[in-house]
């Protein structure tokens, strides 16, 4: 084979791993906007369903970015306003942009009592900043959902040089009524074709920190700080279905295996566990500085 003939097949081959590249992010893309759509179907369910976060983790927030009264803060995806409160109580001037109406109605609804508050219905990747920085850019339990070829950019050009990007993310992790976690997975292996077999909860000092190397790689934040924060819950069989039925995987379920996969989890609560179990949550609180 020619040099010529080695280098244009290169090139092919460059040229289709691209194209499958492409494909793959189009693919995550749009599956990644179908699902966050989910949740604009069940704002109320979700506003009274979803566990709030613990008071403690916003002190270390608040510790770490400084933030409190006069504070300009962005909120990226704030959903009914589960983590706006605590920052509103805290005297801070919050942003709030949600990409759901109906989570943004409830979220205005919830958070009138505060006049710092503006509740903006629109999606962060397309949303106009304005001109003055922010302080803080605060993001809890939503990161995931942003597009990643654009949220740290996005985040760092809000934010003033040294302002701080905070992100929370949940885990549900290995305590509470571990049998029952044990037992279910037997429904959602029956109902849900994407459950991989055998899987378990694991413990919160197995779970690894946040940090994929994403904010390095953005070369626009300094190295992250964290904190952890576990609690537990405890839920009704009703209680706990409605949970559920707020997460984007189970909505996005067939009608009919969703509806035997609920049934399966009910009949294991009501004959094993008495009507009632309880749940174990982490909440890792990431903070990084905007570089200069």
């Amino acid at each position: 084979m020619t040099r010529d003939a080695a280098r244009s097949r290169d090139e092919r081959s460059r040229d289709e791993r691209s194209r499958d590249e492409r494909s793959r992010d189009e693919r995550s893309r749009d599956e990644r906007e179908r699902l966050r759509e989910t949740f604009t179907q069940v704002a109320d369910l979700y506003d009274r369903a979803r566990p709030r976060y613990p008071e403690p983790l916003f002190d270390d927030l608040t510790a770490l970015t400084e933030a409190g009264p006069g504070s300009r803060v962005l909120e990226i995806g704030c959903g009914t306003g589960q983590a706006t409160r605590p920052l509103a109580e805290r005297g801070c001037a919050v942003v709030a942009v949600e990409l759901g109406s109906r989570m943004a109605s409830v979220a205005r609804r919830n958070l009138a009592a505060f006049p710092l508050v503006e509740v903006v219905t629109a999606s962060f990747e397309e949303w106009p900043a304005p001109d003055e920085p922010f302080d803080l850019v605060v993001c809890a339990t939503a990161f995931h959902w942003l597009d990643p070829a654009v949220r740290m950019g996005r985040c760092a050009d809000a934010l003033r040089p040294g302002g701080a990007l905070a992100t929370v993310v949940t885990h549900h992790v290995a305590g509470g009524t571990e049998d029952f976690f044990a037992r279910v997975q037997d429904c959602y292996e029956r109902f849900d074709p994407a459950t991989a077999p055998g899987l378990r909860l694991r413990p919160a000092a197995e779970i690894p920190y946040d940090d994929d190397g994403e904010l390095e790689r953005s070369g626009r934040f300094g190295p992250p700080v964290f904190r952890r924060h576990e609690w537990e819950l405890s839920y009704s069989t009703a209680e706990y279905l409605d949970l559920l039925l707020t997460y984007s995987g189970h909505r996005a379920l067939d009608p009919v295996a969703r509806e035997g996969l609920l049934a399966c989890i009910a009949r294991l609560i009501d004959t094993r566990h008495g009507g009632r179990v309880t749940k174990r949550y982490l909440a890792e609180l990431r903070v990084a500085r905007r570089l200069p």
